[in-house]
C-alpha cells in the first residue's frame, strides 16, 4: 500500500471513530515528501473547530498514526484541510501581505502582521523571498500566540 492509500484508509477510519460524516477524502503528493489532503463534507465548521484548532489536531493524529504504519525511516510531511479552509486562509494571509507591501513602498515604514501560527508565518516569508519582492525583507517577533511577521524595506 502506498502513502496516499495509507493516509486516506487512516483518515477514514479515525472519521468513522469520530461518528463524522464525509463526503470525500482528496490526498495527493503536492510536492516531494508533501502530501496535501482534503476532507470534503457538508459540515466542515465540526471538522475545522475553533480558528482550526480541531483540523490541527486531526493532522497531527493522521501524521503519527500513519508513520507509525509505514516505519519511522518513511520522511514525508502532511497538510490536513477541510474543504480548502486552509487553501482560503493562506490566499487571505498573502493578499494581506502584499496590501501592508504596497504601503511599505508608499511610506518608508515597517509594518507588523497579526499574531499567526508558524505555518501561516512561514508562507508569509516564503511569499516575499519571490520574484518582486528584492526591496523586502521579513522577520518574526513576539512570543507563543503573539508570534508575528514584521515586514519591511531593505
Amino acid at each position: 500500500m502506498d502513502i496516499e492509500e495509507i493516509l486516506e484508509k487512516t483518515l477514514e477510519e479515525i472519521l468513522i471513530k469520530m461518528g463524522v460524516e464525509y463526503n470525500k477524502i482528496e490526498v495527493s503528493e503536492e510536492e516531494k515528501g508533501l502530501f496535501a489532503v482534503n476532507i470534503k463534507t457538508d459540515n466542515p465548521s465540526h471538522l475545522i473547530g475553533y480558528h482550526g484548532e480541531t483540523m490541527q489536531s486531526l493532522q497531527h493524529l493522521l501524521k503519527v498514526l500513519s508513520w507509525k504504519q509505514t516505519g519511522s525511516d518513511e520522511n514525508y510531511h502532511i497538510t490536513l484541510d477541510v474543504d480548502d479552509y486552509r487553501k482560503r486562509q493562506e490566499e487571505n494571509v498573502i493578499t494581506l501581505t502584499d496590501r501592508k507591501v504596497d504601503q511599505i513602498r508608499k511610506s518608508g515604514r515597517p509594518q507588523k502582521l497579526p499574531p499567526m501560527s508558524p505555518y501561516f508565518r512561514r508562507k508569509v516569508h516564503l511569499h516575499c523571498m519571490g520574484a518582486g519582492f528584492d526591496d523586502i525583507e521579513t522577520f518574526s517577533e513576539g512570543d507563543a500566540d503573539l508570534r508575528h511577521v514584521v515586514i519591511k524595506s531593505k
